[in-house]
């Protein structure tokens, strides 16, 4: 095995959202997860086939029940070999448990202790419960989607849990886990989908302090306002998405829709982006989807469709790259980012 992680042993301890995410993650790079999971399913309101879970396959499973002494030896006896251990509970909760970063470290010296929540293990609202939406609103993220006229736009879970959660949780454990094998020193990874969303957010706050940024949706370069970095509905009720921000990008655009820079206003001419979205708009409607990728096909106009769920596994370049795969009958998304040495996956 030569899989960047394959010497790693991570311990996740069941949740939902980031830390499975990010178990499944660093599994794809090589490590080997064990997912603690108590005796019963975990009462989440929603009825979970466990096939389709895909984040927690391939995990070996191990049935312990916390509130004992018994479960709690069983994770234990784990960490004692384990690099990572990967939590979700609301703070105080594992400590409560008996298995608090105290405890485990005096187990294991050098473990990487990942803790993971929505407000942080300290503050105002530490033990204030939520979800993604909650944090992403909190930390402004929330207020800079959708149009300009509605209230925001809910955004698929991927800001708060995945992005703003996971992704900072696996940066953390990893550059601890880099000191920890230099030093044989562990520590404890405080990861909140707060803070990940706030540092996700900084680019924004460093235009807005500018006054390249206006704290209002749908006004802006890249939040819809630009009719040339936005979505457009097609004569078949789909859309196609245009991202055409450079200069060239933008007259290739324009180019295969038929229009001429001559008469039009300045690209970044602001005061005119409302009505060449209006512009725009009424020519994407007058053809169909596939009309449009044709068109724009080879250019440098930055155009793509945008695909349903049910498109993604015939799109040619996801089959040329073999993004997907079946297991059981089960459609998978191959592991993320790829490594030069591959044969591992």
């Amino acid at each position: 095995m030569n899989a960047p992680l394959s010497d790693v042993r991570i311990l996740e301890m069941e949740g939902i959202g980031p830390v499975p995410w990010a178990g499944m993650m660093l599994q794809g790079m090589g490590a080997k997860v064990t997912r603690v999971m108590r005796p019963a399913p975990a009462d989440m309101g929603i009825a979970r086939q466990q096939q389709f879970e895909l984040q927690n396959h391939g995990k070996q499973l191990v049935h312990a029940d916390l509130k004992t002494e018994a479960g709690r030896d069983i994770v234990l006896k784990l960490l004692a070999s384990s690099d990572i251990l990967l939590e979700g509970m609301r703070p105080g909760v594992m400590e409560r448990l008996g298995l608090g970063p105290g405890i485990c470290h005096a187990h294991n010296p050098s473990l990487v202790y990942g803790r993971m929540t929505g407000w942080g293990q300290s503050g105002p609202l530490a033990q204030t419960v939520g979800h993604d939406i909650n944090y992403i609103a909190t930390s402004g993220v929330l207020h800079a989607i959708g149009r300009a006229d509605g209230v925001p736009t809910v955004p698929l879970n991927l800001i708060g849990d995945f992005g703003a959660g996971g992704m900072l949780l696996i940066a953390g454990v990893l550059a601890a886990l880099t000191r920890a094998r230099g030093t044989g020193q562990g520590c404890v990874v405080d990861a909140a989908m707060v803070d990940g969303a706030l540092a996700m957010l900084a680019p924004i706050l460093g235009r807005w302090q500018a006054g390249q940024w206006r704290d209002q949706r749908e006004s802006n370069l890249f939040d819809g306002g630009a009719h040339f970095y936005t979505t457009y509905a097609t004569a078949d009720s789909k859309a196609v998405a245009v991202g055409a921000i450079e200069p060239r990008f933008y007259a290739a655009l324009l180019r295969g829709l038929g229009l001429s820079e001559a008469g039009l206003p300045a690209q970044h001419d602001e005061s005119a982006w409302p009505a060449m979205r209006q512009r725009l708009a009424a020519l994407f409607a007058m053809h169909d989807q596939a009309h449009w990728c044709r068109v724009f096909e080879g250019t440098e106009a930055c155009v793509s469709p945008v695909l349903s769920l049910a498109e993604l596994p015939e799109h040619p370049h996801f089959q040329a790259r073999a993004n997907f795969g079946e297991r059981d009958g089960v459609l998978h998304v191959r592991p993320a980012p790829r490594f030069s040495e591959a044969s591992w996956m």
